[in-house]
């Protein structure tokens, strides 16, 4: 015969069990708090680290930017308008180099026979390059009043924008220009800029690509400028008298704008890479003027990929 006493065992052991269960979930569930917390925490300090990286990286740039300054306006012959230095500060090294900004072409300024001879030298057939050249000009072209022509073809091409109609704000806009190949104005994009005002390039500088873009270069002549330029950087009217008929469109002289490359490593690995074209002035109360600053991915520890 069962007593209340064997119930009240019985119901007391289904109780302790219950118990021992809720405390169970209650141990698993504060586990996976701490988990999750342990999770945040690395997380945030990881954000914390790279935020404040970034911040210092600013700073380096801006240091980097004021020697390149100072490196531009030494009062020294001849003057300095491309090079590259280096410095150490802030747990970090960075590399910066420098060079005038017209050793791009301008799409704003450059003759049509200078844009055409830059697309041929991507890849573009002469006639092509010849259409493709007159179309730029063409879009930053004000036209006259009562002119609608241009603005006619890219509605008959049904795009669903005219041209601009004056000069182009941003490089990028290459790319809306009716009929120019996207694949084309992508790879000009680092030979153009419309920073620099020089309806000519600085033929001390540029790329080698560029002087063999420039409108009748020969492969002798190309040939022979870059090996004297490289024998001789400072002559700069006597390698120039090397470019024959193509000298029309090159010069030795640097615009007032340079465009500034800063790469800055940190010692715990991470990088930050920063492209900033700047207009120096030797009066005034600012050295410079940023006139663009581009700031390319960070790039972490190497270990935490």
């Amino acid at each position: 015969m069962k007593t209340a006493s064997t119930f009240l065992a019985r119901g007391s052991a289904r109780n302790g069990g219950f118990v021992i269960v809720a405390v169970l979930w209650i141990l698993a569930g504060l586990a996976s708090l701490v988990t999750v917390y342990s999770l945040f925490v690395v997380e945030t300090a990881g954000t914390f680290g790279a935020h404040a990286d970034k911040l210092r990286a600013d700073a380096l740039v801006t240091a980097a930017l004021e020697l390149t300054t100072y490196r531009l306006t030494m009062p020294v012959e001849p003057r300095v308008s491309h090079g590259s230095f280096d410095f150490p500060m802030g747990q970090a090294r960075t590399i910066v180099t420098f060079r005038p900004e017209n050793a791009r072409v301008d799409l704003n300024a450059a003759p049509k026979e200078l844009l055409s001879g830059l697309f041929v030298g991507l890849g573009a057939r002469p006639d092509d390059a010849d259409e493709y050249a007159s179309r730029v000009v063409a879009w930053l072209t004000t036209p006259s009043r009562g002119d609608t022509v241009e603005a006619s073809r890219y509605r008959d091409a049904r795009l669903k924008y005219l041209p601009r109609g004056a000069p182009f704000p941003h490089v990028n806009e290459l790319a809306l220009v009716r009929g120019l190949p996207i694949t084309l104005a992508e790879r000009a994009l680092p030979f153009v800029t419309v920073l620099s005002g020089s309806p000519q390039i600085n033929a001390l500088v540029a790329a080698p690509d560029m002087i063999a873009a420039l409108p009748g270069m020969t492969r002798d002549r190309l040939d022979a400028f870059l090996t004297q330029r490289q024998l001789s950087p400072g002559a700069g009217q006597t390698l120039l008298l090397l470019l024959g008929t193509s000298r029309a469109y090159a010069t030795s002289d640097a615009s007032k704008a340079s465009r500034v490359t800063i790469n800055t490593i940190f010692d715990n690995g991470r990088r930050f890479n920063s492209e900033v074209v700047i207009l120096v002035s030797e009066s005034g109360d600012e050295p410079f003027t940023i006139m663009s600053w581009n700031d390319g991915n960070d790039q972490p520890n190497a270990s935490a990929r």
